[in-house]
């Protein structure tokens, strides 16, 4: 009786060593239905309603900007604002640190790292088709004076993964954009 169950136990664990493979395999197989059943798809190109833009203002978040219209549908980039068929003008960037709260001796212990982008969008008579908009985004930080250093680290990356984001929702404001082709903006191109 022994020799059969210990042949028994040797059979099931040889059959449960070759499962996992196989229920991986099975499990990825059902996970890639899953997904082409849901309708999932990676992004692609972004259709923007204009074929040219010239973004100006801040260097750093302008060629941001730039570089993900470029890279993220089929609108060209103009060198100059004469060549393009609207304006992006980034009118202000601004990075805010204000105190969220103080400890019992009056030392920091949590800030507010704000990051703040104002812009517009016009076409080539300066007729605005966005009025001037901005984007605000925030990130809570908790302070520590003995690592300063770290912290200083810390809210650098705070801060770049803030203007990325800030870049992102530019670019998708501008696939919204209306462009007036009668109405008020061809009376006030007049």
């Amino acid at each position: 009786m022994k020799d059969t169950n210990f042949n028994i136990r040797r059979i099931a664990s040889g059959f449960f060593r070759l499962a996992p493979p196989a229920s991986r395999l099975a499990a990825g197989a059902a996970l890639c239905m899953a997904l082409a059943g849901c309708g999932f798809h990676l992004r692609g190109q972004t259709s923007l309603p204009f074929e040219s833009i010239y973004v100006s203002g801040s260097p750093v978040f302008a060629n941001q900007v730039a570089r993900a219209v470029r890279a993220g549908s089929k609108t060209r980039i103009a060198d100059n604002q004469k060549d393009a068929e609207v304006t992006l003008q980034i009118l202000s960037e601004q990075r805010e640190r204000v105190i969220l709260s103080l400890s019992s001796s009056g030392r920091v212990q949590e800030i507010t790292l704000r990051y703040r982008v104002s812009y517009r969008l016009t076409n080539a008579k300066g007729v605005e088709y966005t009025p001037p908009s901005e984007i605000e985004l925030r990130r809570d930080v908790t302070y520590n004076a003995t690592d300063v250093l770290g912290k200083e680290q810390e809210e650098a990356l705070l801060y770049r993964d803030m203007q990325n984001d800030a870049v992102q929702q530019v670019v998708r404001r501008l696939q919204v954009a209306k462009l007036e082709t009668g109405g008020s903006a061809a009376k006030d191109a007049k």
